[in-house]
């Protein structure tokens, strides 16, 4: 994220009440992250400029966040990779939780 590359979040409210939320990350829920990912789409979150961004998918466990991925890359975001292990092993790494609320995008 220093670097200027996205952390996108697909877990569920339920996921996220229970483990957290995680510092700028954007929660996206999986079943819309191709619409709002997607560099050409109308309905693209503000913070996709093109095909060249980095973008960081996770999730609980780090396995849907893998075909996110890899579908993020077949719609042109070829820059796109997933935190393995999810957020599990972000918690279990002692990586930070965010103090305030989501940044939930719909």
């Amino acid at each position: 994220m220093r670097t200027g590359a996205l952390l996108v979040d697909t877990r569920t409210a339920a996921q996220r009440a229970r483990q957290g939320d995680l510092p700028g990350a954007l929660v996206i829920d999986r079943t819309v992250l191709e619409w709002r990912l997607d560099p050409t789409s109308p309905s693209r979150v503000p913070e996709v400029c093109g095909p060249d961004l980095r973008v960081v998918v996770i999730c609980r466990q780090g396995y849907s966040s893998s075909f996110a991925a890899e579908s993020l890359r077949r719609i042109g975001l070829a820059r796109s990779t997933d935190v393995v292990g999810g957020v599990e092993a972000w918690l279990a790494s002692g990586l930070p939780l965010a103090a305030g609320p989501a940044d939930v995008r719909e």
